[in-house]
């Protein structure tokens, strides 16, 4: 292995990352195949080749300290980063211990939630952080081929907009929507309240990484219930979740063909369970001949042997003429039949917030306000595309308008430079109504089928990068993967202007190929 200087930005690029992440795919994948297949001793024992794989480690340590959204986020130690040094030597830790890790305590961090309780946030150290990545790596594809196909939360290749379009094929017009009814279930404090015997039960993997798993749980536990909880803010975590709730989305089940009972003999297709769950959040349609009393009873003995409860005060069973929330979205089934998705009031109350303390900030100048607030309003009208967004309700005209007032006040800046800034701050995005295309069945990436997630991926990008990444064939352009995993794309500038936007200027390449690209430009 090539190492310059141990103190280097060097040493680190230099690893042959194409190779690690060729290298953890390919026993990912072999795991998946084994679990499907119902070999689970094969399947562990490819675990602890994962476990034990360098490759797997070093991409771990990169995960947690140069990618995840969170990684300056101290732990109990108080360490924000890893120097370079620290990274290797965090390495030959996890060689040495990954089958007996020991975990430190984990820093609370409270959140207040939209109630007002507060949610307790428990971040574990960095080098905590890198072991739960490695177990991840290995317990992910194992439980991937367990998954239920309408859970969409916190999995790979999945998102909150699969959810909406299945909602959407329940309850449109077609569907006879006008006629249903829907459960709005909320599970109480679900991540403290899971039964930690209920995870251990279900998990598929070799004995030294339960007792890890069984360690990082204990680690995060509320005094008062010692058998229970998963720390949120752990890397791991949300999967953890996913496996104690999985299999909750088959309990409203019924025959496609009206009358006939589901027996031993009825195939697959024949059978309709209309439940979506993203994580602790989870909604039941109800056709008018189903027992809603019937179907809660069933869901809360599910949830009592996993140590939960259904919350009463907010389980709701709600007519679907009536409307209701669910991920940030407000469906409804109109009068004439007609289904419509918008923004939910709270999402868009939230959003407008969040754009005034932007636009109201005296420490920045509109130029900087104006990139600020192009990344929330791109990401918000990003995630709400397809809904219906015209209409007064949702115009962002009052706010951009009120931004424009506040840049024109500057006096570096004129009426049409103020008018630029705005059309920077307020990028638009194009919506199509319904029209996500949703992941098929149970697919997971841990499949194999490069083609079809790669492509896949390609459409989650549109403008210049959807070019380059056409263009590419999905390929990275600095390290030639296909673009299979939940890494970012990054849009590379060439020439290193960032003002050039030329197509043959641009190449969509990883964020972390991104990375050393500029690690190298610094270093020179």
């Amino acid at each position: 292995m090539i190492r310059h200087s141990r103190h280097t930005s060097e040493s680190w690029k230099a690893l042959p990352w194409k190779k690690f992440r060729r290298n953890l795919f390919r026993l990912q994948k072999r795991v998946f195949k084994a679990v499907q297949v119902g070999d689970k001793r094969k399947a562990r024992s490819l675990q602890k080749l994962i476990l034990k794989s360098t490759s797997a480690r070093f991409l771990a340590i990169r995960q947690v300290s140069q990618l995840n959204a969170g990684k300056k986020t101290a732990g109990i130690d108080g360490k924000k980063s890893l120097s370079f040094e620290e990274r290797f030597n965090l390495e030959e830790l996890l060689r040495m211990n990954s089958g007996n890790w020991k975990h430190q305590g984990l820093r609370e961090i409270p959140i207040p939630k939209k109630d007002g309780t507060i949610r307790m946030l428990k971040i574990p150290t960095i080098a905590d952080r890198a072991w739960q990545c490695l177990a991840k790596y290995a317990l992910e594809p194992a439980h991937e081929a367990t998954f239920h196909a309408r859970s969409y939360g916190f999995r790979t290749g999945r998102s909150a907009h699969d959810a909406q379009k299945y909602i959407y094929l329940n309850l449109n017009s077609k569907a006879n929507g006008i006629n249903k009814r829907v459960i709005e279930l909320d599970i109480e404090k679900c991540f403290d309240r899971i039964n930690h015997s209920a995870i251990m039960d279900e998990l598929i993997a070799p004995k030294g990484l339960k007792l890890g798993i069984f360690r990082c749980l204990k680690a995060g536990v509320n005094p008062e219930f010692p058998e229970q909880g998963t720390p949120q803010g752990g890397v791991v975590s949300p999967l953890l979740a996913n496996i104690a709730l999985n299999g909750i989305e088959s309990i409203h089940r019924y025959h496609e063909n009206k009358g006939q009972r589901i027996t031993g003999k009825t195939s697959a297709s024949d059978i309709t369970e209309p439940s979506v769950r993203y994580a602790d959040d989870m909604v039941i349609i109800l056709r008018p001949e189903d027992d809603a009393t019937e179907i809660l009873e069933r869901i809360s003995e599910f949830l009592r042997k996993r140590g939960m409860n259904v919350s009463q005060k907010k389980t709701k069973i709600t007519a679907a003429t009536d409307g209701f929330d669910f991920l940030g979205w407000h469906f409804k089934v109109q009068k004439n039949g007609k289904f419509r998705c918008n923004p939910s009031v709270d999402n868009f109350k939230a959003f407008r917030k969040k754009v005034k303390h932007i636009v109201n900030n005296s420490n920045y100048g509109a130029t900087t306000k104006a990139l600020k607030l192009a990344s929330v309003v791109r990401g918000w009208r990003n995630y709400h595309k397809f809904c219906k967004m015209d209409g007064s309700k949702l115009s962002l005209w009052f706010t951009s308008h009120r931004a424009y007032t506040v840049f024109n006040k500057e006096a570096k800046q004129t009426r049409y430079s103020s008018k630029k800034l705005i059309d920077k701050a307020f990028p638009k995005v194009s919506y199509s109504e319904n029209k996500h295309i949703p992941v098929k069945g149970t697919k997971s990436p841990y499949d194999g089928d490069i083609a079809y997630w790669s492509k896949r991926n390609s459409k989650l990008y549109d403008g210049a990068t959807s070019k380059a990444l056409k263009k590419q064939n999905h390929r990275c352009a600095s390290c030639g993967l296909k673009f299979i995993g939940e890494e970012k794309v990054h849009l590379h500038h060439i020439d290193g202007n960032h003002a050039n936007w030329k197509e043959n200027n641009l190449e969509a390449i990883h964020e972390s190929c991104h990375d050393y690209k500029h690690m190298s430009k610094s270093a020179s």
